[in-house]
């Protein structure tokens, strides 16, 4: 056999067992830090977009599932510098939860992404990334963050108004409604508005309650007007100390609400509480964006 055909036969050989090699060296399209992203990636996390109905054309989406696609590198890259690691069972169970929210089985979502030419792999390398960043975020992000004491007194003073400086120690009277009867909202609260009329102060309300079928008194014990549905707390705002609420339907039956002490209290801790998460969320939130952005701004990033 002549060298020349030789040389042909090995060339043929050579061509046919790196098709894949060479394909795959094509198919990346960037690199992060060492770290390739393929067009293969790029196109599967284009159709996750297209199911989800984000990006209103395919290029816009393929552009889209690039930077999430690096957003994601870098959020693994930092985890792992963290030394956070993220489990099979943690993805899975974030599998298993998105799943429920659709109001679906796994195997039933796992159909759907298939239908629509999406792997599995391609949601839970995303859910893994957001696995990654919460571990991140609580190691590197959380720390940073300051909430000013000063601001939230001032923001709580101005959100503050009078029905809400009150303590009250609370009675509950509930007129229940058994699961399955047949008995109306509008006839239990009839019963209640007729104890209402004849209600004369916290000391008598169980004595008073027992002239009707399945009502109860409660003690709900003390209250600050804050801690209170702000209709709910102007309403006993307006009543002494021995009043009680009109009836209102809630999910077992028909409340009303018997104030049994009432002192001025103008606790703003309750306020300040729920702006603090507000304020803290938020700051939270902006402060996760500049990380990431900074993340980005010092990588190594290289399209091809």
């Amino acid at each position: 056999m002549s060298f020349l055909r030789l040389l042909t036969i090995f060339t043929v050989i050579i061509m046919m067992i790196t098709p894949f090699g060479a394909a795959n060296a094509a198919s990346v399209k960037v690199v992060v830090n060492g770290s390739e992203i393929t067009n293969t990636q790029i196109s599967l996390r284009a159709g996750l977009l297209r199911l989800e109905r984000r990006g209103n054309s395919n290029s816009a989406r393929l552009k889209m599932a690039r930077d999430e696609l690096i957003e994601d590198v870098l959020k693994m890259q930092e985890a792992k510098r963290l030394n956070i690691v993220v489990s099979e069972q943690q993805v899975s169970a974030s599998f298993l939860n998105v799943a429920r929210n659709l109001k679906l089985s796994m195997s039933k979502l796992n159909q759907v992404l298939k239908a629509n030419g999406v792997s599995a792999g391609t949601l839970k390398d995303r859910l893994r990334a957001g696995i990654a960043w919460q571990g991140v975020t609580q190691v590197a992000i959380m720390p940073r963050v300051q909430i000013s004491d000063l601001d939230l007194d001032k923001k709580a003073q101005e959100q503050a108004d009078n029905s809400l400086n009150y303590d009250f120690i609370l009675k509950e009277i509930l007129f229940i409604i058994p699961k399955n009867s047949s008995i109306s909202s509008s006839k239990r609260r009839a019963q209640a508005n007729n104890y209402r009329k004849n209600f004369n102060g916290c000391d008598g309300a169980i004595e008073l309650s027992l002239s009707y079928t399945d009502a109860a008194v409660i003690d709900v014990g003390r209250r600050h007007a804050t801690q209170l549905p702000k209709a709910l707390a102007k309403e006993l705002s307006a009543l002494n100390v021995g009043g009680i609420t009109k009836p209102r339907v809630v999910g077992n039956g028909v409340s009303m609400l018997a104030v049994c002490s009432k002192t001025a209290a103008n606790d703003l801790t309750f306020v300040k509480n729920n702006l603090r998460q507000e304020a803290g969320n938020e700051k939270l939130k902006q402060a996760g964006v500049d990380y990431l952005a900074k993340l980005k701004e010092n990588a190594n990033i290289s399209y091809r």
